[in-house]
């Protein structure tokens, strides 16, 4: 599996001859939208211009198979489940979904814009305990403290923060005791990778 990031919540995921994208960025944000490419899936936690660019998950021929919302999905032998949880962005309140998914025999839990850090237990009896968990650090979503407290409740071997502004990062970061942290270009895993590690951070 190689992950590599496209700013804020923009995720390229493959593994094999599939390719996941995670929040694609849209045209319409401030933030540009400019990275485009191919997928075989392309997930969008909420309606909204800075996660819902699927047309930046497609080129050419290559149609994705597109999730946006809530729900039991099944891809190519890919299982994956959609949360309903609710989050707010400048000031408006959006369903959010939370998705599950295990790939190449890794587990994963993709936050999305996570408004509310306290899960139901319906929440957390879906979410289980991932081995890698991408969680936004925003003081607009999460605090670096609650996205901090969130992620490592469920004991995942490997927390990928996004979203982050500098400061939210640094004090994400302080909070993991990860200050020496450097960021990466892209994360190649393996699940051998996975052993032994427990809460560890990486960033793009």
């Amino acid at each position: 599996m190689v992950i590599t990031h496209h700013g804020k919540e923009f995720f390229k995921v493959t593994f094999g001859d599939m390719t996941l994208a995670f929040n694609p960025i849209s045209k319409n944000s401030k933030e540009g939208g400019k990275t485009k490419f191919g997928s075989t899936i392309v997930f969008s936690s909420v309606n909204h211009p800075d996660y819902n660019g699927i047309e930046n998950a497609s080129h050419g021929d290559n149609v994705p198979f597109v999730i946006d919302g809530p729900g039991d999905y099944e891809v190519q032998d890919v299982f994956i489940k959609g949360v309903a949880s609710n989050t707010e962005i400048d000031g408006k309140e959006y369903i959010n979904t939370i998705y599950t998914l295990t790939l190449e025999d890794m587990s994963i839990c993709f936050f999305g814009p996570l408004f509310n850090s306290d899960l139901s237990i319906e929440q957390k009896e879906a979410i289980g305990n991932p081995d890698i968990v991408f969680v936004p650090v925003s003081e607009t979503l999460l605090t670096p403290a609650k996205a901090h407290k969130l992620a490592t409740g469920l004991e995942p071997a490997i927390i990928i923060p996004m979203d982050y502004d500098t400061n939210s990062l640094k004090a994400f970061l302080k909070e993991a005791g990860a200050e020496g942290t450097k960021s990466v270009d892209k994360l190649t895993l393996k699940k051998k990778d996975l052993s032994g590690k427990q809460g560890e951070v990486i960033y793009f």
